[in-house]
Parts: structure tokens; C-alpha cells; sequence
């Protein structure tokens, strides 16, 4: 007599072949089809049994009462649970790290993992980097403009660059923008944005009663936000015309607010913030995302947490239907977090 432990591998073999099946086809799995296709001599009314019991457990659906099974998400996680992510070719991989070494700023090789994604799952591929006040400044350079504007450029040493025109009271000459170019350089390269901007309005609060043209001026520009960065993430999304495509059996008014989800930047952060909280490194798999939004309950999130070289934290996920090609999706993400995490500047 065959024990238990042979009876739920023998479920569990047969659950596997169902979801996978049901992967390639998308349609509805019969005991007929299972039968001719699996190796061992399992007639179709012992498959049949087998999807009974499995279905009683909440691991399949019938969607009509002649037609086959359907995995259910409690299917998929088992699934999912019994894969370990494939790797891509070793060209592939050498392609990946060639083109991100490439890219001289974060904001570009960020967008450039939403790309690969879509590329390589035809998913949607979403990157962010998660800037923060820790980053270190590298330079600021001061760039004076028509109309008592101000260019001022600033650039962290993860090589980010971020861009902000300010208006000034009164005309700034060039020799007075590049006495406050060097002094900034000069004293707080290297420190990080938040220490540094608290550090030099302390040194305006103590130099007050100095009053030069210059020292007017740098206050000036600290009270517009010199040093001062805005810290939300920087997010670049690709593919999401690849879920219209899919029968994710939504009427066309909720594919509307799906794709408008989709394009707020504060959903998506919440998205990546709420699925991708392991350590980085650790692939995760989360399905069933109505909590984001009610649309999203048939898709499913595949991503990680990233540490760049330059110690800037980063997320790249992938967003599909719940009937995807796991493996290779997750050997993509995989893929693409080790080149985005390797890439020196």
C-alpha cells in the first residue's frame, strides 16, 4: 500500500503539470490531456480523483462543470515555491553588464533595467532608485542666467544630477557665483547633503554680521535650496501596453484605472515599498495585488532590493499576469539586479 507521503507527491506532481500546462495554454486543464502527456501509466480517471481532491483543497477551480481545471493563486505560490530562478545565458549576462557599464548616471542605468525587463520578459519592467540625504556630494557648479536667475546643478558622487533655477533679489556676477562654486566645493565635498546643508547655514548664522556681497548672496541661495534635494525616488516604468494584451478579465473602464494607476508614481513606490522588503539580494514573488489596486488581483510581482556600487538602494521588479513563465522571469530580474548592482562609474 502506498503511503501518504507518496500520495501527496504523486498530488503535488500532478498539481505542478497543471500549472504548467495551464502556463503555456491558458486554458482550462483536462485529466485527458494530463494523462497522454505525463510519463508514468496514471489513467485519466485517477488524474481525474487526484483534481478532485486538489480542488477541495483550494488548489484548482472549475470554471464550468465540463470543462478542465484551473490553478488557483494558492496553486501558483506552491508552484512558485518549488522553482529556483534558471540564469541566462552567459552572453546574455555579459550583454547586460557590457551596456550598463555604459551608462555614466544612475538616473540612466535605472531606466535602462526597465527596459532590459520588458526586453527580456515582455512584461512590465520597473526600475526606481531611492535617493536619500546620505547620498555625499560630489560638486555644485553655479550657472547664472537672464533675469537674475540662477542655474544651480548639483552632483552626488553616485552620480546623480539634479538640476533647480532659482530667482535672486539682486544680480549675482559670475566671480561672485564662482567665490560660492569653490567655497562650497572646497569645504563640503564629500559630506553628506543633510549634514552638509545644516552645517553651512550654522556657518551663515555665525558669519551674519559679515555682509559682503558674496556672503548676501550665499545666503540668499541656501534660503532657495542650495544642497537641498528633493528625495523622492526616481521611477521609470516600461511595458505597461504589454498587459492589454492579456485576459485578465477586466472590462475596459477597469484597464482604464489600471493603466492610470499605473502611471502615479506615489502607486507604484507603494507597490515596490509594500511587495520588495527582504534584504537586498533575496528574489521575492508576490501575488494577488488587489491591496495596490482591484485590478491588480490576477497579476503578479516579481523583484528585489538593489544596492548599487555607489550605495544608493534601488528596486527592479517585473509586473505580469499571474500566468507567467516564472523561471525565466525570474532569472531576468536576477540578471539585471547582479549588472545594476556591479556596474562601477
Amino acid at each position: 500500500m502506498r503511503s501518504d507521503a507518496t500520495m501527496r507527491t504523486r498530488h503535488f506532481e500532478i498539481l505542478g503539470a497543471i500549472v504548467r500546462e495551464y502556463i503555456e495554454t491558458g486554458e482550462p486543464v483536462g485529466s485527458q490531456t494530463l494523462s497522454r502527456r505525463r510519463g508514468q501509466a496514471l489513467s485519466p480517471a485517477s488524474i481525474r480523483n487526484v483534481m478532485a481532491e486538489l480542488a477541495d483543497e483550494g488548489y484548482l477551480s472549475q470554471p464550468h462543470t465540463s470543462a478542465g481545471r484551473v490553478p488557483t493563486e494558492k496553486a501558483f505560490r506552491f508552484y512558485v515555491g518549488s522553482l529556483t530562478a534558471s540564469r541566462v545565458a552567459a552572453g546574455e549576462a555579459d550583454r547586460l553588464r557590457s551596456e550598463f557599464s555604459a551608462l555614466d548616471t544612475v538616473g540612466a542605468r535605472v531606466e535602462h533595467s526597465s527596459h532590459i525587463l520588458t526586453e527580456l520578459t515582455r512584461n512590465m519592467g520597473i526600475a526606481a532608485a531611492l535617493p536619500a540625504l546620505a547620498q555625499e556630494l560630489d560638486q555644485i557648479e553655479l550657472v547664472p542666467l537672464a533675469d537674475r536667475r540662477v542655474l544651480m546643478i548639483l552632483v552626488t558622487r553616485d552620480h546623480m544630477v539634479r538640476n533647480r533655477v532659482v530667482a535672486l533679489e539682486e544680480p549675482a556676477s559670475p566671480d561672485e557665483l564662482i567665490s560660492i562654486r569653490n567655497y562650497v566645493n572646497r569645504n563640503f565635498s564629500g559630506w553628506q547633503l543633510g549634514a552638509a546643508r545644516r552645517e553651512l547655514l550654522s556657518r551663515m548664522l555665525e558669519e551674519r554680521a559679515v555682509y559682503d556681497a558674496v556672503t548676501r548672496q550665499l545666503q540668499v541661495l541656501c534660503r532657495k535650496g542650495l544642497l537641498e534635494v528633493d528625495t523622492a525616488p526616481e521611477v521609470h516604468m516600461e511595458g505597461a501596453s504589454n498587459l492589454l494584451g492579456l485576459d485578465l478579465h477586466l472590462t475596459r473602464e477597469k484597464m482604464r484605472g489600471l493603466l492610470r494607476a499605473l502611471e502615479e508614481k506615489k502607486r507604484v513606490i507603494e507597490l515596490l515599498d509594500r511587495f520588495l522588503e527582504q534584504p537586498p539580494g533575496e528574489l521575492e514573488v508576490h501575488m494577488g495585488l488587489e491591496a495596490i489596486h482591484p485590478a491588480m488581483k490576477d497579476l503578479a510581482l516579481i523583484g528585489m532590493s538593489v544596492r548599487m556600487a555607489s550605495g544608493l538602494p534601488a528596486k527592479v521588479a517585473v509586473l505580469g499576469p499571474m500566468r507567467m513563465h516564472y523561471e525565466q522571469v525570474m532569472a531576468a530580474v536576477l540578471e539585471t539586479s547582479r549588472a545594476l548592482e556591479s556596474a562601477q562609474f
